[in-house]
């Protein structure tokens, strides 16, 4: 089923602890040569006591993403609800701290980034997020350095009017990270990339990074992944490079996996119209799956990756010129797919 990882067919539970909060397309279980869920009958014997206090802690929770680092080192990002708040940048900072109070909602092999007993202060303007430590801060480990910048940026950037992230320890600004000595530019910005990957990169200068989404953890415990390659400094359509980038697939040293076939290919150009792009398949795009069917896994990474491109809000798919498709658990997609407002929203 996944391109060059056969461990990975026992992908069923996969979209449920992917679930994406807010298109509706990102729910389904099934994947290829993955037998179909039994059917279950639900009886409603009135609303719990338990299902009235999840309700309430919902409705004073705000879902937010913190970028987290699994068991393989990537930086992910984990959804979690957190208490309602007035500083929501500032508290997500206090839950990306070692043994904070993140501590007993880590999933399952995750770890928190930030040193234990770091205190952070956030302050917003002009879509800068300044972000001042205290001292705690620069008690890390050196193998953890790039991964919590990565981290931070890509953390306060997910908030309304934040683009770019600066960093002060103690009040004084960061020109580099305080153990390793890695240069911090002077505004952090998701363009710098995340669990960047360059493996047959000759020659980088000649290239510019562009991040799409792979599949990582075990069965049972699923989450997208969001990866920084390199491409051709030549190359003019950053929608194209995405899909062909998810086509070849994550690099063979990681524990990545893609859905994406090596057979699939772009009949054409993509089409742009008022934030939507048209994609057109050959009918590879559809794998194991019967003629109309894409994989659901596909569809999500697809559309993730080409959202982090400027001024790509939906996607929508054509096979060989037609657009009469459904996903593998039926359900037909008549409409463009937007991007959740947050991702990896599933507990486990």
């Amino acid at each position: 089923m996944f391109k060059n990882k056969a461990k990975f067919l026992g992908l069923a539970v996969l979209t449920s602890t992917l679930l994406l909060s807010g298109c509706g397309l990102f729910g389904n279980e099934a994947t290829k040569k993955i037998d179909p869920p039994k059917t279950v009958t639900v009886v409603d014997k009135g609303t719990s006591k338990e299902s009235k206090k999840n309700k309430e802690t919902a409705e004073n929770a705000v879902k937010t993403e913190l970028y987290l680092i699994d068991k393989n080192g990537y930086v992910v990002p984990q959804t979690m609800n957190l208490p309602k708040t007035t500083s929501v940048a500032k508290q997500a900072l206090e839950y990306l701290v070692v043994n904070g109070p993140v501590t007993d909602m880590l999933p399952n092999d995750f770890r928190a980034v930030l040193p234990e007993d770091t205190e952070a202060s956030v302050d917003i303007k002009d879509s800068v997020a300044t972000v001042n430590f205290s001292k705690e801060f620069k008690n890390y480990q050196p193998a953890d350095e790039m991964k919590i910048l990565q981290s931070v940026t890509w953390t306060m950037t997910q908030f309304d009017g934040v683009k770019t992230v600066k960093l002060k320890m103690n009040g004084h600004e960061l020109t580099e990270m305080p153990v390793n000595g890695t240069p911090i530019s002077q505004n952090l910005s998701r363009a710098s990339g995340i669990n960047i990957d360059t493996d047959d990169v000759v020659d980088i200068s000649n290239t510019k990074p562009i991040t799409v989404y792979y599949i990582g953890g075990e069965e049972g415990s699923y989450y997208y992944v969001p990866v920084t390659k390199r491409i051709s400094a030549s190359e003019k359509d950053p929608v194209v490079a995405a899909v062909n980038e998810l086509i070849k697939g994550p690099s063979e040293k990681s524990n990545l996996v893609s859905e994406f076939m090596s057979d699939v290919k772009l009949k054409s150009a993509p089409k742009y119209q008022n934030g939507t792009v048209t994609l057109n398949f050959n009918k590879n795009i559809y794998g194991s799956f019967g003629e109309n069917v894409i994989s659901q896994h596909l569809l999500d990474t697809l559309v993730l990756s080409l959202t982090e491109q400027k001024g790509v809000d939906k996607v929508a798919v054509e096979v060989n010129g037609k657009a009469n498709l459904k996903n593998d658990q039926g359900k037909k997609l008549t409409e463009p797919v937007t991007r959740p407002e947050k991702v990896n929203t599933g507990s486990f």
